[in-house]
């Protein structure tokens, strides 16, 4: 598989969702494969870099390439054909639809997300 793309509703508005998934502290909480994850700027923008650490302490870098407030956030894998892009959607005033899709260039995707990454954030989100 090349890519990922997965769709989920989630009961905040759409300010509350972008804000939270954009937190380097707060991914280790909804992606369960990182234990740490750094900026080297704030506020994030286009061309701040976010660096994570997986469960076997290896670290990976990702340069924001695309970064629009409550809209979208982008961001490739340092030195690779990484990608993944945040699409965030006002349903209403306390319900957004988060798009998350991630692709390679070549290859395939090694560790897909799965719908448990999301719904784990939803129900993060929900009890904030």
């Amino acid at each position: 598989m090349k890519d990922c793309k997965l769709t989920i509703r989630i009961n905040r508005p759409v300010s509350d969702v972008f804000v939270f998934t954009t937190d380097p502290n707060k991914t280790p909480l909804w992606v369960d494969s990182i234990v740490h994850e750094e900026v080297n700027e704030t506020p994030v923008k286009v061309g701040t870099i976010y660096k994570n650490q997986n469960k076997e302490g290896v670290w990976s870098e990702y340069e924001v390439t695309e970064f629009e407030k409550d809209k979208i956030f982008v961001f490739s894998q340092k030195n690779s054909k990484y990608h993944v892009k945040y699409t965030f959607t006002k349903i209403d005033d306390n319900t957004s639809e988060l798009e998350y899709y991630e692709w390679v260039d070549e290859g395939v995707l090694d560790e897909p997300f799965t719908m448990d990454v999301l719904e784990r954030l939803k129900n993060i989100l929900k009890n904030k």
